[in-house]
């Protein structure tokens, strides 16, 4: 779509995502002061664009204003590859000013008077021209347009032109390449030990350097305090190699498997496996890490964390968790193509609270509540991460944003806590969850979630995932704090409690052209918005979508529902009444909404105003997915395999050319308007998982 073009969209969507808001709490932080002036309060005074760590595909940009208290602006954006000549529409920015979210003691944070949004699906390693146009019909005091000028990431790669160390294991009598070290540890630092002598080596690995490791099983026992190199040539005791030496993003110190058969590292059971929280851009490809509680410990919250982390086409089996990291300072991994096995029961679905599960104690050897043998597969705060294209099973959790309680620099509130910032001041903006990216992952059979967004702030982007087989909600915001959180084009299958978690006063999740097949409950949101999805319910709940939202402008349109059949309640939506646009203040504060209830879609959207354009669908519309029953308890427990289902469209189903066209999600729709859901009719289905060699 040409910036020519683009009115009747942009008039629509824009319209819909800088509603009004009065009477919000006050914003933390605020652009620079601006040398224009105005007596008009509700004009628009632009400041700041801030651009974000660029990943892969993917650019984020925050723009602080100020002004524009009837919150009635908006945000235009173009983007073009430079040296071509045509611009492409962007999504617009996504209006953020005093969202409050709050649960207890642990987070309190009020979003600024700012607009955030992110140009998507980019190629890697290529220099982009984003344009920004303000608009306000009160006035836009100052310079409307901001220009940046940034460069997506390359995808990490060894450095071709540094030295090559070769590893391989003890006892191994064939011929060497030379330089050859036995162990690891013995060619990463100059010296190499299981004793007290293992902590003597430095590093003789530098920026640069690739360390080949040849085929075999590297496994130690650090109870033997030993000289002997066949016993240990880790650390004694915890037998977790330390790697403490830094690359750079261009020259990381890389731990590549040779290609003359499996690598296998075994932590016999220790704590951590390998520890790189003194290293930063370590790179691993091509390894199998297992038998570990944590298989790389990459970050500690408040202690120590690496950057520039990369995990490639490498095996995680028997581990707690395979990449860990909560510190706030990690940034920039790049964990892709690789397959995380966790230890929870693989024969059974089970989540880890609820009585739809008590009852399966007992049954087949089951335990109530399971066992956590696998924490999760990946956890990470910080900016700029990716995790992309991953097989992911048996865990807790797949893929999680660590909940971290407020970020730094500001503060909670609650009983005997000093008041602070409720927003991170602009000095701790390093270390802010933005800018990260999970697509292209499979992920099955956890006890509670595959994807956590709680914690993240801005320019989240879920894109692309097969979730099937979850007990608890596939889309996770508990909470996010101010958005957007985007959830683009992914599947979600056998959820027996239900699909999405929405709680704290949540701001900014963003849902655009999802397959969601469970009910919907949403229990306490602001400024979220639902455009294209299907949803298709598996019996978790009468109403098949029901939302408490505490801002008036959350908004939904454009999507295909199944309302369950035989319920006297299929659609809920509770909020502020339309002369209240927030209905949010202080953490004493009881919100006072307006919660309405019907039957028939028509009914809803009539009263409401919500989901006028969406649609009634069925499951014929797909090609092979049977409707799931969460009240039968001879299928309650079945772990479904995506190989064995179709997700696609039928041709002529109810589904298309019924969604609103989005620019960047929709582009190269087929027929007269795009289709509802993940997947559109006759276009190439995405790779779930790790992506041929």
């Amino acid at each position: 779509m040409s910036m020519q073009t683009s009115t009747i969209f942009r008039t629509g969507l824009i319209a819909i995502l800088s509603m009004v808001l009065a009477g919000a709490a006050v914003a933390q932080i605020a652009s620079e002061p601006s040398p224009f002036e105005t007596d008009n309060p509700n004009a628009v005074v632009p400041g700041e664009l801030f651009t974000e760590p660029p990943t892969l595909i993917n650019l984020g940009f925050e723009w602080l204003i100020q002004g524009d208290d009837n919150r009635n602006a908006s945000v235009s954006v173009w983007f073009r590859e430079q040296g071509t000549t045509e611009w492409r529409d962007g999504l617009p920015l996504l209006r953020l000013n005093g969202e409050r979210v709050f649960s207890e003691s642990r987070v309190d944070v009020i979003v600024p008077n700012m607009f955030a949004g992110s140009v998507l699906d980019l190629k890697p390693d290529t220099d982009y021209e984003t344009r920004f146009i303000i608009n306000d019909p009160d006035g836009v005091i100052g310079n409307p347009e901001r220009l940046a000028l940034v460069r997506t990431r390359a995808e990490p790669q060894p450095y071709a032109g540094g030295r090559v160390l070769h590893v391989y294991p003890h006892g191994y009598s064939g011929e060497k390449l030379e330089p050859a070290f036995e162990g690891l540890m013995c060619a990463y630092n100059e010296w190499c030990a299981g004793t007290d002598w293992a902590t003597s080596g430095r590093p003789r690995v530098r920026a640069g350097d690739t360390l080949l490791v040849h085929a075999g099983l590297y496994k130690y026992n650090r109870y033997e305090y030993t000289n002997n190199a066949n016993v240990n040539r880790s650390t004694p005791l915890d037998g977790t190699y330390y790697l403490t030496a830094d690359g750079t993003a261009e020259r990381p110190i890389a731990i590549i498997a040779a290609g003359d058969g499996e690598v296998i590292f075994d932590g016999n059971g220790n704590y951590a496996l390998f520890d790189v929280r003194a290293a930063d851009y370590t790179y691993f490809e091509g390894i199998t890490f297992r038998n570990s509680e944590i298989a790389v410990l990459a970050g500690t919250q408040f202690l120590a964390g690496s950057k520039g982390l990369t995990v490639k086409r490498s095996r995680f089996e028997n581990v707690g968790a395979g990449v860990f990291t909560n510190y706030s300072g990690s940034s920039n991994f790049y964990i892709a193509d690789s397959t995380f096995m966790g230890r929870n029961n693989p024969d059974h679905l089970m989540g880890w609270q609820g009585q739809i599960w008590e009852q399966f104690a007992g049954l087949e050897d089951q335990v109530f509540p399971p066992a956590m043998a696998s924490y999760v597969a990946i956890k990470l705060y910080g900016p700029g991460h990716v995790v992309a294209h991953n097989y992911i099973a048996d865990f807790h959790d797949g893929i999680n944003v660590e909940t971290y309680g407020n970020p730094d620099g500001s503060v909670a509130s609650g009983p005997g806590i000093p008041d602070g910032p409720k927003y991170p001041p602009r000095e701790y903006w390093d270390r802010r969850p933005v800018a990260i990216d999970f697509y292209g992952n499979y992920i099955t059979n956890s006890h509670d979630n595959p994807i956590e967004a709680d914690g993240s702030m801005h320019n989240i982007r879920i894109m692309r995932n097969m979730f099937i087989n979850h007990p608890s909600h596939a889309f996770c915001n508990q909470p996010a704090l101010g958005g957007p959180v985007y959830w683009i084009r992914n599947i979600a299958y056998h959820l027996p409690t239900g699909s999405t978690r929405l709680t704290a006063g949540s701001a900014g999740a963003i849902f655009y052209n999802n397959t969601i097949l469970s009910e919907t409950n949403v229990i306490g949101a602001s400024n979220v918005h639902w455009r294209n999805n299907l949803f298709l319910g598996e019996q978790s709940a009468d109403e098949i979508f029901s939302v408490t939202t505490l801002t008036s402008y959350s908004s939904s349109d454009y999507n295909g529902f199944r309302p369950n059949p035989d319920t006297e309640i299929s659609f809920r939506w509770r909020a502020p009444t339309s002369k209240i646009l927030v209905d949010v203040t202080d953490p004493d504060y009881e919100a006072e909404l307006e919660s309405r209830e019907f039957a028939t879609l028509t009914d809803y959207s009539t009263a409401t105003g919500q989901d006028r354009n969406s649609v009634l669908v069925d499951y014929d519309i797909f090609v092979n997915v049977p409707p799931l029953d969460a009240r039968d308890n001879e299928s309650l427990q079945t772990l479904y395999d995506a190989a064995d289902l179709d997700f696609r469209l039928r041709s002529g189903s109810a589904a298309i050319d019924r969604a609103m066209v989005l620019p960047s999600i929709t582009d190269g729709f087929n027929g007269q308007a795009p289709d509802l859901g993940a997947l559109e009719f006759g276009a190439d289905a995405p790779i779930y998982g790790p992506r041929p060699q």
